[in-house]
C-alpha cells in the first residue's frame, strides 16, 4: 500500500533544516511575547501603554537574531567530546544572554523613557539566561531527535536490505532443495526399470509370454503412478502402500510362490503423508539380498502403526541376514537414496534403522512425523 500523507508541507518542513529553525525560531520568541504580555506587561496596569507593549516585540526580534550564532557554534563543536561541547555551548549562551540583557534594558529605556534601571540588570541577566538555556536545550533535543530518527530510516533499510536478502537467500535454498528431491526421485525410476527389463527379458527368452506380459503391463501402471505424482510432494500412507504392491507385484510375477507378502497395517495410519516411493527401494532391496538369493524364496512384511506424534513403518524380511550379504555393498543406491531423501523432507525429525539378525532376515524401521491428509476438503 502506497504511504500518503495528511500534511505534505510539514513534511517537507521537517525534511528542511533550515526552515525548520527559522519556523521554530519565529515561533518560539515570538511565543515568548505573548508570554511576557500576559505575565509581566498586563501585571502592571502602567504598562499596557503601546511602548511597553511594542518591547515585548522589540525584545523578541533581538532575541532571534541574538541567538542565531549559538546555532553556528552548537553546529561547530557538535562533534567534539561531551564536556569540551557542554564547555563551548554555555560560554554562548552567557554571552549571548548578556548582550540580549543589555540590548532589552537599553530599548525599554529608550522606548518607556524610564532611567536608572541598571541596578536592576542582574535580574534582566538572570531571566536572558534562563531564555538561552531552554534555547538550547530545545535546539539540542531537536538535533538529538533528528540523529535518532536518521539512525532509525538507516536501520530500517538495512533491516529491509536484510529481509530482502535473506527472502533471496531461502528461495534460492528452496529451488536448491526442491532440484535435490526430484534428482533423488528421478534416480530411483531408472534403476528399478533397469532390473524390471532385464527381468521381462529372462521371461521373453524363457518364451513365458504370459507372465512377460504380465509384467509390462504392471510395469506400465507403475511406472504412469511415477510419472503422475510430484517428486517433491507427499501422499497419503494408502497411496504409497499401492505403489509399493504395483511394484511387489510385479516382482511377485518374476519370483511366483517363492516371494510371500504380508501387510498390517493399523486403521486411521493410512492417511498419514509420506514421501511418495520412500518404500519401494526397501523393498527392492529387500528383493535383491533376500528373496532372490534364497533357493525357496522368503518373505516380505510391512508393518505400520501410529503414535501421538509420528508414523512407524517396519519393512522385514526373512533372508538370510547380514552373514550372507556382507559381500553386498551396504550403502547401494536405494538405501542412500532414501535416507537422503528423509533427510530433505524432514531434517533431524525423523529416524531410520537397520537391524540385521543372523540367519533371520533384516528390519528396517523408519520414523517420521505425522502429517495427516484432511479428508474435509475432498468431499464436496
Amino acid at each position: 500500500m502506497n504511504k500518503t500523507y495528511v500534511y505534505p508541507w510539514a513534511e517537507r518542513l521537517f525534511s528542511d533544516t533550515n526552515a525548520l529553525f527559522w519556523s521554530l525560531q519565529l515561533l518560539g520568541w515570538f511565543g515568548l511575547s505573548l508570554i511576557s504580555f500576559f505575565s509581566l506587561t498586563l501585571w502592571y496596569d502602567q504598562q499596557t501603554e503601546l511602548p511597553y507593549i511594542g518591547h515585548t516585540l522589540v525584545q523578541s526580534a533581538l532575541g532571534i537574531l541574538v541567538s542565531w550564532p549559538l546555532r553556528w557554534v552548537s553546529s561547530r563543536v557538535w562533534n567534539m567530546p561531551f564536556w569540551r561541547r557542554f564547555s563551548w555551548v554555555f560560554l554562548g549562551i552567557l554571552i549571548c544572554s548578556s548582550i540580549w540583557a543589555v540590548l532589552r534594558l537599553i530599548t525599554f529605556m529608550a522606548m518607556t523613557g524610564e532611567q536608572e534601571l541598571w541596578p536592576d540588570f542582574g535580574g534582566w541577566l538572570n531571566g536572558s539566561i534562563l531564555i538561552f538555556v531552554s534555547w538550547a536545550a530545545f535546539y539540542h533535543g531537536i538535533k538529538y531527535y533528528q540523529l535518532l530518527q536518521s539512525e532509525h530510516s538507516e536501520l530500517l533499510v538495512i533491516a529491509a536490505s536484510n529481509r530482502e536478502e535473506q527472502l533471496k537467500r531461502a528461495q534460492a535454498e528452496t529451488v536448491a532443495q526442491e532440484a535435490q528431491l526430484k534428482m533423488l526421485r528421478y534416480q530411483l525410476n531408472p534403476h528399478f526399470l533397469f532390473n524390471t527389463l532385464n527381468a521381462i527379458s529372462s521371461l521373453v527368452q524363457s518364451q513365458d509370454s504370459v507372465k512377460a506380459n504380465a509384467m509390462i503391463v504392471q510395469l506400465s501402471n507403475f511406472l504412469r503412478y511415477s510419472l503422475d505424482k510430484d517428486p517433491i510432494g507427499r501422499v497419503s500412507l494408502k497411496e504409497e502402500l499401492d505403489a509399493l504392491k504395483l511394484y511387489l507385484n510385479i516382482e511377485k510375477t518374476r519370483f511366483g510362490d517363492r516371494l510371500e507378502l504380508d501387510f498390517d497395517i493399523d486403521p486411521g495410519a493410512d492417511n498419514i503423508k509420506v514421501p511418495s516411493l520412500i518404500l519401494q527401494p526397501l523393498a527392492e532391496n529387500a528383493i535383491k539380498y533376500a528373496i532372490a538369493p534364497m533357493e525357496n524364496g522368503g518373505k516380505i512384511r510391512v508393518k505400520a502403526s501410529q503414535n501421538e506424534d509420528s508414523l512407524v513403518v517396519e519393512l522385514s524380511d526373512s533372508g538370510p541376514g547380514i552373514e550372507q550379504t556382507a559381500k553386498s555393498p551396504k550403502g547401494g543406491v536405494g538405501l542412500r537414496n532414501t535416507i537422503d531423501r528423509l533427510r530433505a523432507f524432514y531434517g533431524e525429525t525423523y529416524k531410520f534403522t537397520i537391524n540385521h539378525r543372523v540367519g533371520r532376515g533384516t528390519t528396517v524401521l523408519m520414523e517420521v512425523p505425522r502429517e495427516k491428509t484432511v479428508a474435509s476438503l475432498a468431499s464436496p
